[in-house]
């Protein structure tokens, strides 16, 4: 199968609806794609595990392998599922940072800390106030245009996930949700992007994740896009992000 007729599957993150691909599904089908953005479960304590193999089983679904892309919480679902041996291209936008990957600037705390200070917020649907998503999410535009987004896009995310990927590195590997083996020869080419104004997921955790592919021999490749903040899918700019991510997997693919 040429890229030109690959499947895309799109695996948004937390806190953010499946409408935060509604550009990217039109673009893409208007290139020739069948493009597919999956909802996460509706069961609000699902945990990171649940999560993946939600999508596992969808992706796995599938007559023919796709293109896996993801953001944010999407965006390690997407290593995950490359890892166990699923698709033909991955891109991990902003991706949660996996097991072993130790940087935590402190604007990533400041963006998780609301809902990690409180251990009740585990076992449900946590919501992300109007003020937090300007700074975890929209920090490179006005309040007002932030709070439109909020006000479109945002929904609550199972807290559950969320605890999962921040206690992962005090876990043993084989407990860890969000463990994965960076030296799997055998996986899909992986792009990591970044954006170097991202708040939540920042550049420098995203390139330590690139970073620990090292001993793969994988195609793995990582860009950064400046200017841009977490919603990187949405705003301004979200067309060069896309376009980039689709040509990548053009040349790299399985």
């Amino acid at each position: 199968m040429s890229n030109e007729a690959a499947p895309i599957v799109l695996i948004h993150g937390l806190w953010l609806s499946v409408d935060s691909w509604r550009g990217w599904v039109e673009r893409y089908r208007s290139a020739g794609h069948v493009v597919h953005a999956p909802d996460w479960p509706t069961d609000p304590g699902i945990g990171l595990v649940e999560a993946t193999e939600h999508f596992d089983a969808f992706v796995a679904s599938l007559p023919d392998a796709p293109i896996i892309i993801g953001h944010s919480m999407g965006g390690l679902i997407t290593q995950l599922l490359l890892d166990r041996g699923l698709g033909r291209a991955g891109v991990a936008i902003q991706p949660s940072k996996p097991r072993g990957v130790l940087r935590a600037p402190l604007s990533m705390w400041r963006s998780a800390w609301p809902w990690l200070r409180d251990p009740r917020n585990r076992g449900k649907a946590v919501p992300i106030s109007a003020a937090h998503f300007h700074y975890a999410f929209a920090n490179t535009i006005s309040r007002a245009c932030s709070d439109r987004w909020h006000s479109e896009l945002a929904i609550p995310a199972p807290g559950a996930a969320l605890f999962d990927v921040s206690t992962a590195d005090l876990l043993p590997k084989s407990r860890a949700a969000s463990a994965v083996d960076f030296a799997n020869a055998d996986r899909a080419p992986l792009l990591l992007i970044a954006g170097d104004r991202d708040h939540l997921m920042p550049a420098s955790v995203v390139y330590e994740n690139f970073n620990r592919y090292r001993r793969s021999s994988a195609p793995t490749d990582f860009k950064v896009f400046r200017g841009s903040p977490h919603l990187i899918t949405v705003l301004d700019g979200w067309e060069d992000v896309a376009d980039h991510a689709l040509s990548w997997t053009a040349v790299h693919t399985r």
